[in-house]
């Protein structure tokens, strides 16, 4: 079984690529995770938009060897794409049903038919985002905060929002509410320290969780897998992931 798996930082600000190669008889598909991103995704013949996860999605067997894409930072992709971030929340969805069918069977093309199509697909993001709408500066200061293991009350403060302003705003831009966002963004501050080989109890506990215990629950919640066999499923890469994403 082989999955190569790689990332980098794209020209697109705040924006990482990523690209996937899988054996056609590699078994069984990894699971997404939810990290409260979204992506423009590539598959040969098709662009697709990943909506924000609010809990492990397993991708379709079928879909090729090879795969790519612009994964957008929390809260940036809804004024790329033109869509409130809830209409995707949970969603996989072609890109002719955000932007145009047209437009989507051009830019499919392109993509298909370049030497590079991880490069194309990129230069496809950034052209688009020249005509796009700035990302709210707001949210991104309170994905600033929650990343860094602020409280969602904290960051409402910090950035002068109430408490139903800042849900509002925040299904626009996430997906979900804050409350749910910083679960998110702690279990994946928690995969982080367990993919450096952290033991379980001290990544519970240096990513915000009570114990161990509660760290187990959130896994089960949100990703439904263990925190071992995420480990297991992690250690299958080559190389292994740095981001949060095990794409299929």
């Amino acid at each position: 079984m082989v999955r190569v798996y790689e990332e980098w930082a794209s020209r697109l600000e705040g924006a990482v690529v990523w690209t996937r190669t899988v054996d056609p008889g590699a078994g069984a598909v990894h699971p997404v995770l939810p990290d409260g991103c979204m992506d423009l995704l590539w598959f040969e013949h098709r662009l697709l938009v990943a909506g924000p996860d609010t809990h492990a999605h397993t991708p379709r067997s079928g879909l090729g060897t090879r795969c790519a894409g612009v994964r957008f930072a929390p809260g940036t992709a809804p004024a790329f794409f033109g869509v409130p971030a809830y209409e995707l929340r949970d969603r996989r969805v072609a890109l002719a049903d955000v932007g145009g069918g047209a437009e989507a069977r051009r830019l499919t093309a392109r993509v298909d038919a370049a030497a590079d199509p991880v490069a194309e697909l990129e230069a496809v993001a950034l052209r688009r985002a020249d005509g796009a709408l700035s990302p709210d500066p707001v949210l991104g200061e309170v994905v600033r905060r929650l990343e860094a293991g602020g409280t969602v009350a904290g960051a409402a403060d910090a950035v002068g929002l109430g408490a139903r302003q800042l849900h509002r705003r925040s299904l626009d831009a996430f997906g979900y509410g804050p409350k749910t966002l910083a679960r998110v963004l702690r279990l994946q501050r928690a995969l982080t320290f367990v993919r450096e080989g952290v033991p379980y109890a001290e990544a519970a506990l240096g990513a915000g969780c009570a114990d161990q215990a509660h760290l187990a629950r959130e896994m089960r919640d949100l990703a439904g897998i263990t925190l071992g066999a995420y480990s297991a499923l992690a250690n299958s890469e080559t190389p292994q992931p740095s981001g949060s994403r095990i794409t299929a």
